[in-house]
């Protein structure tokens, strides 16, 4: 088992978790960005970035349903207004009701003013009302305009874009800005209503006396500042402790998943994550009791200096009471004026540090939006053309390689060749060879760094690549378990057409996974994914077989087929390269396996070697020249040779391997 420091001598720091963890360093994550950006920020650089993140927010709402955004707008200045009018209305009925006379008559005098008074009150609560609609209508509104802008270029760019790490965190820190996006439109509004709700106020103790706005800043300034500075402790630790909350996180899905159910039990080793889990739990809880207790000092020295000067303000009205420069109304006023402000001014703080934080990650959105525009197709690629339907005779690769950005060699090196229709060949060789990447690159998936593929004489870039990717049929090897039901899992091959049901079972059939589909509970209408109620698990092996019906369904005249029976049984796969071999003399197949036997009758066999191709011919010609083809058929062979009972000696190795 492997050794931990001692939990009681666990240093309360920010890595003390990756100290007392056998959990590798954890790389940083997209959520991360702009709590840590918050941490970083003084309070100069919030306010001096706050007036763009809110007009960004503005441009996206406005953008996504104008009238309710105008409807958000209008209620936000007319909630302001209305405040300012409410203190002035109340000011002035404490000014009646505190005049000399009999109280009937001061009631009286003072029922213009409560009239308005109540009026006003009215007119908020509805402009509240109208502002709330607005805003939850708003909301999936935006959600629905930055999410399709999103996902229509991550599913249109270049499938390279994806090897690029750079991109890929890009990407990954992109979808979280663009959930967002609708928190800071929330957010933004919400600042706008609490600062008008303070400036307001700040008219209303002005007309009433401008001594009083003094008094008033006096009063709520320590609080707002307490506020700031208690949010930023808070974003502090939690950027902080990321580390400590993922680790946590992982071990919450190694202790609670079913995927890892089977071995925690048959390892025993419930007490080992048990341990794990109480060692980074209690460097996180000192922590966060730590926080609490700077967190209540901090605020608590912001409520007993708001507290203090509350009184002086207090004080001071009594003194300008007793000196008669205000009257009684008017001190009333400034003690609701006060309690008004410090309402509002809470709003505005906590919508301070929300809005910049998760700006942050809205910038990171707006910047992959930028960005992703280099790995879109280029315009002649692109969709949009219409070309007439006809059939691909011909395939020619000439001197093809593709380097990824992250390796010094080449994955497929200056690869040659020529098939015609009708033919069905082989890529063949070692794990890492370049087999898969050069049959993307056949499949217009990826672009190459060199030389060209053309179809029918005309290279890939001169056609429109929808219609050219719908003559081609890829089952690849690293396969997706797409949620749907069995029928639709295959329907999807050939998203041009509508499939009707004989055609699904007759691709199925082809792919050897008829039988096994219609044993499941609900046959082609089974849903193929635990997540959902009725949901069915299956099998490598039963997936592959819907893979390859997927491939099958679409009328292809290219069929790409990488691995496509690396986990079925004998039978399965005997029956699944039959149901391929079918095509040869009709259309173009091309097929990627490591189990030799099964493209002996291929009318061309390709050997690619660390990403050049060494070797081609059929595969009695390849065996009789007795290269690298032929040591590995032999290797392969010896497997199943029972003749002997003694072990066959190993083939020799090229110099080369």
């Amino acid at each position: 088992m492997p050794t931990t420091g001692h939990p009681d001598r666990t240093p309360a720091s920010a890595d003390a978790g990756r100290r007392d963890s056998v959990l590798p360093e954890l790389r940083e994550m997209w959520w991360e960005t702009g709590v840590r950006a918050r941490a970083q920020a003084g309070l100069f650089a919030v306010f001096s970035e706050l007036p763009r993140l809110v007009w960004s927010a503005l441009v996206v709402s406005w953008r996504a349903d104008r009238l309710r955004t105008s409807i958000v707008a209008s209620t936000t200045v007319g909630a302001g207004v209305m405040a300012a009018f409410g203190l002035l209305a109340a000011q002035r009925v404490l000014v009646e009701l505190f005049a000399g006379g009999p109280t009937a008559d001061k009631v009286l005098a003072a029922l213009p003013a409560l009239v308005a008074l109540a009026a006003v009150t009215a007119l908020r609560a509805g402009a509240a009302a109208a502002m709330g609609y607005a805003q939850n209508g708003l909301t999936p509104k935006v959600d629905r305009e930055v999410e399709r802008g999103l996902f229509e270029v991550t599913t249109a760019v270049r499938l390279e874009a994806f090897d690029a790490d750079a991109f890929a965190d890009d990407m990954e820190r992109a979808s979280r800005g663009a959930d967002s996006t609708t928190g800071l439109v929330q957010a933004s509004m919400n600042l706008l209503a609490g600062l008008a709700g303070v400036l307001a106020v700040a008219v209303a103790v002005v007309v009433v006396h401008p001594l009083l706005l003094l008094a008033l800043l006096v009063a709520t300034v320590p609080n707002g500042w307490a506020s700031l500075r208690a949010g930023h402790l808070r974003y502090r630790t939690y950027a902080a402790g990321s580390v400590r909350r993922r680790r946590l996180w992982l071990l919450h899905r190694l202790m609670a998943e079913r995927d890892s159910a089977p071995e925690l039990r048959s390892y025993g080793l419930r007490g080992f994550l048990l341990d794990q889990y109480d060692r980074v739990m209690s460097v996180e809880t000192g922590i966060q009791l730590a926080l609490a207790r700077r967190v209540t000092t901090t605020t608590t020295v912001g409520a007993m200096i708001g507290g203090i000067a509350t009184a002086v303000v207090y004080v001071l009205l009594g003194l300008l009471l007793i000196d008669g420069q205000i009257p009684l109304a008017a001190a009333a006023t400034c003690v609701i004026a006060v309690q008004s402000a410090q309402r509002s001014l809470a709003v505005v703080t906590f919508q301070i540090d929300r809005v910049y934080t998760e700006g942050q990650h809205f910038r990171d959105y707006t910047g992959f939006m930028s960005r992703a525009v280099d790995y879109l197709p280029s315009p002649s690629a692109g969709p949009g053309r219409t070309e007439p339907r006809q059939r691909l005779q011909q395939l020619t690769v000439e001197a093809v390689s593709l380097r990824y950005p992250d390796r010094d060699t080449a994955a497929v090196d200056e690869v040659s060749l020529s098939i015609e229709a009708g033919q069905t060949v082989a890529f063949v060789g070692e794990n890492g060879s370049g087999k898969s990447t050069l049959a993307t690159m056949i499949a217009t998936l990826r672009t190459p760094t060199g030389g060209t593929i053309r179809y029918n004489g005309r290279p890939t870039e001169d056609w429109d690549t929808d219609t050219l990717r719908a003559r081609i049929a890829v089952v690849t090897q690293e396969y997706h378990k797409w949620p749907f039901t069995a029928a639709t899992n295959i329907a999807i091959g050939d998203i041009t057409t509508t499939p009707g049901q004989d055609r699904i079972e007759a691709a199925a059939a082809r792919a050897v996974a008829h039988d096994m589909i219609t044993d499941l509970p609900h046959g082609y209408e089974t849903l193929l994914d635990r997540t959902f109620a009725g949901g069915q698990d299956l099998s490598g092996g039963q997936w592959q077989r819907i893979t390859a019906a997927r491939g099958f369904l679409r009328d292809a005249d290219v069929l790409i087929m990488d691995e496509p029976s690396s986990a079925l049984d004998p039978r399965a796969e005997d029956a699944l390269f039959q149901g391929i071999r079918d095509r040869q003399g009709h259309a173009i197949t091309i097929l990627i396996t490591h189990r030799l036997a099964n493209v002996r009758h291929a009318d061309r066999i390709y050997v690619l070697h660390h990403g050049r191709l060494v070797e081609a011919g059929t595969h009695d010609e390849l065996m009789t020249s007795g290269g690298r083809y032929a040591d590995l058929f032999t290797l392969q062979a010896a497997g199943y040779d029972t003749t002997h009972t003694s072990a066959a000696p190993m083939p020799r190795q090229p110099a080369s391997a």
